[in-house]
């Protein structure tokens, strides 16, 4: 492993996002996993049939709803974090071992879906992985290779070592996001974070004294991450605390992800998001 980590940080321009090219160039190597997280809100079992009709070479595929997330209840979000022990089995199960393994996670949706996957890895405690820039249509502009074949499980070991204070809840939330040294992030659409749109939620706005940075930011409409990440975070980068949620806890972490690319580490989830805080309020 030490190879592939020396590769990594030599090569790559940020550890954090990794090039199609990059990915294609170490395709084969014995400590890389790929994971496919391409998913569709509107209908969850689309993303299951993309990765089977085809997927890159080699790639496993983790379900948002089945495997990056807890069954829904009447608060905690729609999209509550999962069931950490089961989601180290799968990982376990797919060839990743903790604190060795470098993954790479892409999706096909401006890393809405992968981005999940990349904070829960940070959050259990794994510091080697990536998402890649362009997701699954710029891997396919470069025509590099792409399968259907489901890859046999491999022997993995990962055991998590949860980073709970990466994580706030609606309490937390509510004692905080009122303090000077505390920026609430609403990473939500504008007009959503305005009120003017709710397409899934039962009440539109946001939380009081949430500021707006949307997660469609981070990247250009070709889904790769644009440069200078640092020049969206001004306003907050000396922040002690940036808190940042989104619907239900999964586009927050593409801007969690921008932050990391911004070298600002103070980023923590509000995991319920707006659907559990409205949970409240109906």
């Amino acid at each position: 492993m030490k190879n592939m980590r020396s590769t990594i940080f030599s090569n790559s321009s940020n550890r954090h996002v990794v090039s199609a090219e990059w990915l294609h160039t170490h395709l084969h190597d014995q400590q890389l996993i790929i994971v496919d997280c391409r998913f569709s809100l509107n209908d969850p079992e689309l993303g299951l049939k993309q990765y089977q009709a085809s997927h890159i070479e080699g790639a496993h595929y983790l379900d948002l709803n089945l495997d990056l997330s807890s069954p829904v209840q009447k608060h905690g979000g729609r999209h509550p974090l999962p069931d950490f022990d089961r989601l180290a089995s799968k990982l376990s199960q797919i060839g990743i071992v903790s604190g060795e393994t470098m993954v790479v996670i892409y999706d096909d949706s401006r890393l809405g879906f992968a981005a999940r996957l990349w904070w829960l890895l940070q959050y259990m405690g794994h510091e080697y992985r990536a998402v890649l820039d362009g997701g699954f249509a710029g891997w396919k502009a470069q025509k590099y290779p792409v399968s259907n074949e489901i890859p046999e499980a491999k022997a993995g070991k990962f055991i998590p070592k949860l980073q709970t204070e990466l994580v706030v809840d609606r309490e937390m939330v509510k004692a905080r996001k009122d303090l000077p040294e505390v920026v609430l992030v609403d990473a939500r659409e504008g007009d959503r974070y305005r009120g003017e749109r709710e397409p899934i939620d039962p009440i539109a706005g946001h939380i009081e004294g949430a500021v707006n940075y949307p997660w469609l930011e981070v990247t250009n409409d070709q889904g790769f991450v644009i440069a200078n990440q640092s020049d969206r975070w001004q306003q907050v980068q000396n922040a002690q605390e940036v808190i940042v949620y989104c619907g239900s806890g999964v586009t927050a972490c593409v801007n969690l992800l921008s932050l990391k690319l911004a070298g600002i580490e103070t980023g923590k989830l509000y995991a319920g998001s707006w659907s559990d805080w409205c949970s409240y309020l109906a």
